[in-house]
């Protein structure tokens, strides 16, 4: 897993603003607009905010535009909101202005009307990939998993947006999209785990207060390194007061430690990944027609035979070498003597290269779906990632479209997609709850798996859905099962954590057939989560 795990599309996206409508947040259509950042609902006045050796502090700004959207037969009506707001430091300064996008139903009890928090990773993402893709009242058509066709790219009505279950809030991390350090702030009071974790903990308290829904259902929805965030953030916020009913982890990583030298874990958690994209491909012989039934043969080969030869090390007898690599061989696509040279240990750049060699082909790294075309079909790494290189330009374009064109939100600002140039990201990560559980202190890599089972105990209605794609090779299902398999839950609260899977890749939106499946079953889990 790369440390920013979207840093090679990112870095192609050189159109100013783009990267992840950013979250808005909105207002029900009944109550009063959101009051400007000097009104008394932000605790100081004004005067006392001005500090003259400072820059200016901006304006709180909030921009309402009014839509329909049909649902299974219903048609809904809602306000979208772009906007921003400030959050305090600890001497409740504003240090931050964050942008967001929310999407809220008219005529909807705040009281009792769920609302959920969404989110891009990175670090360092704005979230235009969850916006424009996912679950909004409005996405963006791919041809995926082919390249996406140039422009003019299409915007559709989502049937398969949330909106029918819950309010939407869209929100770009401090330093992406229109996301700013304000007053005496620097980017190192957000480039950070533990930095970034404090500005969304502000910023959802302080939607709350100004749009009247602490009483609301509410729910987390991270995709990657947003997973990351969440697993760490619903017990920071419950810390703070803010009970959350649900967590929805899209393509996970709870564990950034998973790639320290010398340990095997990270071949382990990507052999079934890599046995459903030899199935995809037709690379094993008798395929079975049932992926779930494959997959789960791979684990128990992954978790069995396969640990135990990888825990031998070189002392590995040269039989069980033969039988090991030639499993291998099986649910890899990959040649016995490949996979002997490779000390059965296959990198994921090493298997996008060679799975589809002779074929002249690269798998995507985000999506193994797609393919990509290189140079020559030598070398061990493809030189590109083919999931990255065919969306990103469409979902960019219609970002841009989108807030000026349809939300009416103007800024003399350059929209941000990533914060990756010159962003010195702080790993350490010190759990909010201590105790032998939860890492001894200070880690220099998040392990947040450990954060939210704490947050489990402490709040036994809380309840988790894990998203997964079989053809993500960004962030393995099977690593993720893992994580969540060794929180040391008691009994009684296993049940509260969910699990989905789908034939897409990181990204499990970009198949449609999946994103219906997804929606589906995210609104059955909203609803019993937010009934407790």
């Amino acid at each position: 897993m790369e440390l920013l795990p979207r840093v090679a599309l990112y870095l192609l996206m050189t159109v100013p603003a783009c990267c992840a409508a950013g979250a808005l947040l909105a207002q029900e259509p009944h109550n009063p607009p959101a009051p400007p950042a000097n009104s008394a609902d932000t605790h100081k006045d004004a005067d006392k905010d001005k500090d003259k050796d400072a820059p200016a502090i901006p304006a709180e700004k909030s921009v309402p535009t009014h839509h329909e959207l049909a649902i299974g037969g219903k048609t809904l009506k809602y306000t979208a909101t772009a906007g921003t707001l400030l959050i305090r430091d600890e001497e409740d300064k504003p240090y931050g202005s964050i942008f967001y996008v929310a999407y809220t139903l008219d005529g909807a009890e705040p009281g009792s009307r769920p609302v959920s928090f969404l989110y891009n990773g990175g670090p360092g993402s704005a979230t235009l990939w969850l916006h424009m893709g996912s679950f909004s009242p409005v996405r963006i058509q791919t041809d995926s998993p082919n390249p996406t066709a140039g422009p003019p790219f299409k915007l559709v009505p989502n049937e398969y947006s949330l909106l029918d279950k819950t309010d939407l809030v869209f929100i770009d991390a401090p330093l992406t999209g229109y996301s700013r350090a304000v007053g005496k702030a620097t980017a190192k009071d957000f480039a950070g785990v533990d930095q970034d974790l404090r500005a969304f903990d502000r910023f959802i308290e302080r939607y709350l207060n100004v749009n009247q829904r602490w009483n609301s259902p509410k729910f987390l929805i991270g995709e990657s390194y947003g997973t990351t965030r969440s697993a760490a953030l619903v017990d920071m916020l419950a810390n703070n007061g803010v009970q959350m009913n649900g967590v929805v982890l899209i393509s996970s990583i709870l564990n950034y430690n998973i790639r320290a030298g010398g340990y095997d874990m990270l071949f382990i958690a990507n052999l079934p990944s890599y046995a459903a994209a030899a199935w995809y491909f037709d690379k094993i012989p008798n395929k079975p027609a049932d992926l779930g039934a494959w997959v789960q043969e791979a684990r128990t080969f992954a978790s069995g035979a396969y640990a135990q030869a990888l825990f031998a090390g070189h002392n590995l007898p040269a039989d069980q070498l033969d039988t090991v690599a030639k499993e291998v061989s099986r649910f890899t696509g990959l040649s016995v003597d490949y996979v002997k040279e490779a000390n059965l240990r296959i990198s994921p750049t090493r298997f996008r290269k060679e799975v589809l060699r002779q074929d002249r082909r690269t798998l995507g790294r985000y999506d193994m779906r797609f393919e990509g075309v290189d140079l020559d079909s030598a070398g061990e790494s493809p030189s590109y990632d083919a999931s990255d290189a065919g969306i990103s330009g469409a979902f960019v374009a219609a970002l841009h479209d989108y807030l000026g064109r349809e939300l009416k939100f103007e800024s003399t600002d350059t929209y941000r997609p990533t914060a990756y140039e010159n962003l010195q990201w702080d790993w350490k990560h010190r759990p909010t709850s201590g105790g032998p559980g939860m890492g001894g202190g200070e880690q220099s890599q998040p392990y947040v798996a450990a954060d939210l089972g704490s947050a489990l105990r402490k709040n036994p209605h809380l309840k988790v859905f894990s998203a997964n794609g079989y053809f993500d090779l960004a962030t393995p299902f099977f690593s993720t099962e893992y994580d969540l398999s060794h929180m040391d839950l008691e009994p009684a609260l296993r049940g509260n954590v969910q699990f989905g899977y789908y034939p897409s890749g990181h990204m499990i939106y970009l198949n449609v057939d999946a994103l219906h499946k997804l929606k589906d079953d995210l609104a059955a889990f909203i609803v019993k989560a937010e009934g407790n």
